[in-house]
């Protein structure tokens, strides 16, 4: 008779970007045991935390959640292992953080990503996890049925003055071919219709492979997958939006969507140059790369302000970019000084009145191109992915249409029949504010 292993119940929180996330899922599906999610701590077995280290406020966060955490299983007849992971264990290093906090009983490096599974069942005694791909599909997914994340890479080869990814990830790796094939496969074989892929550049994808390939190459695989309905890219570094990439997401079609995350961080050019971005000499020629070759996009963009020697007509001039480039989606960072980073030890740095008052002023003036934009689609019939019921009003769900990426963007509100998790439903758009919809099946 075949013995079924008892289910590990684990509570679970994963902080900062998607990349982390997977890190997450792939870790909790690749203990060698069924894993049950718990929502109280004192229920679980693990109480596993993936913290951020990308910025001070991050960091923070993540320091706040590891003590409320400790807090809590203070107060536990059996207390779970508390295990501590991620981009703040890789940034701080294991032994400093544990001195500082010494209720965390195992702490999980990023450079030490593909021992985790082994590591965390040592602790938890559990028997060795079998030798296999980390992307074998047995995901503990945590985004619901209808999208998922799909890491394509690691680390970074660029250098940007202001980010400590480099520092954290090491340089670029890039998934192999067949995992990402066989990764995709299961998440799609579990029902999910949205696979968006990321990675800290998604251009960069396949560089470093002895083959060489590039991102149009894994598109051209992921694209004829069954049961794929979207597929998206996100994280797109402006030097590699090149025309072939362009030119092969126009002529791809579906399911791969002309959504584009382009990450541009500012538009002058004195400012661009002291962050060590491309496009410094002219930060318009991407964005009218991309409008000249594919102008039915939808592109997403982040700025920082407040960066050092940043001046106010070097703020207007970005004011006047966002204005004139009506971007359909855009975030705001206000800069941090994060040590170890060159842009740290600049002349000129901001105060925070200084970088508030700007990422405040910028918000406002997106927020008004969001809702001009959005309002072009009242009256208009779309198709929209649910996500998930909405958790104060019976019989309304959340979803997004095409250029609506999960989590980032704003979302679709929707209700009507045959609406439900996962659902593709072709509705009527009837309603919009400045960053949302409203849809009707």
């Amino acid at each position: 008779m075949r013995i079924v292993p008892k289910a590990l119940p684990v509570w679970s929180m994963s902080l900062g970007c998607p990349k982390n996330r997977v890190d997450s899922e792939r870790l909790l599906g690749s203990l060698g045991v069924p894993v049950k999610s718990v929502a109280q701590m004192g229920r679980a077995r693990l109480v596993f935390i993936n913290t951020c280290g990308f910025i001070a406020p991050a960091v923070r966060e993540s320091v706040r959640a590891v003590l409320d955490a400790a807090n809590r299983l203070a107060r536990c007849k059996n207390k779970p292992l508390l295990a501590v992971a991620g981009c703040m264990v890789g940034r701080y290093g294991a032994q400093e953080l544990a001195r500082e906090l010494p209720e965390v009983d195992l702490w999980l490096p990023t450079a030490e990503l593909a021992h985790w599974p082994a590591l965390l069942t040592r602790a938890l005694h559990l028997p060795e996890p079998p030798q296999k791909a980390a992307a074998d599909g047995n995901r503990l997914l945590s985004t619901g049925p209808s999208y998922a994340w799909l890491k394509i890479g690691e680390g970074c080869r660029h250098n940007c003055a202001f980010c400590t990814i480099p520092s954290i990830r090491g340089g670029l790796r890039s998934e192999a071919v067949p995992a990402l094939l066989a990764e995709a496969r299961a998440l799609l074989a579990r029902g999910v219709r949205e696979l968006a892929l990321v990675a800290q550049d998604v251009t960069a994808w396949g560089g470093d492979l002895a083959e060489k390939k590039n991102l149009p190459f894994l598109l051209e695989k992921l694209m004829g997958l069954d049961g794929l309905t979207w597929l998206r890219l996100l994280y797109l570094y402006p030097s590699g939006v090149t025309p072939e990439l362009l030119r092969f997401i126009k002529q791809a079609g579906a399911p791969l969507l002309p959504y584009l995350d382009i990450p541009l961080q500012h538009a002058h050019p004195d400012v661009l140059a002291r962050m060590g971005r491309p496009f410094a000499g002219d930060p318009r020629r991407v964005l009218d790369r991309v409008r000249d070759i594919l102008p039915e996009a939808a592109v997403r963009t982040t700025f920082i302000v407040g960066y050092p020697g940043e001046s106010e007509a070097h703020f207007d001039s970005l004011c006047r970019f966002v204005e004139e480039s009506r971007f359909q989606h855009l975030g705001v960072f206000a800069y941090e000084a994060e040590e170890g980073t060159a842009a740290a030890t600049l002349p000129d740095q901001a105060s925070d009145a200084v970088k508030e008052r700007r990422r405040a002023t910028l918000m406002e003036i997106q927020a008004g191109i969001s809702e001009s934009l959005l309002e072009t689609q009242v009256g208009r019939r779309l198709p929209v992915l649910v996500d998930a019921p909405h958790p104060d009003w019976p019989g309304l769900h959340s979803g997004r249409v095409w250029f609506q990426a999960p989590e980032v963007d704003g979302m679709t509100y929707v209700s009507g029949p045959g609406v439900a998790p996962g659902a593709l439903v072709e509705c009527d758009i009837v309603e919009n504010t400045e960053y949302d919809l409203t849809a009707l099946a």
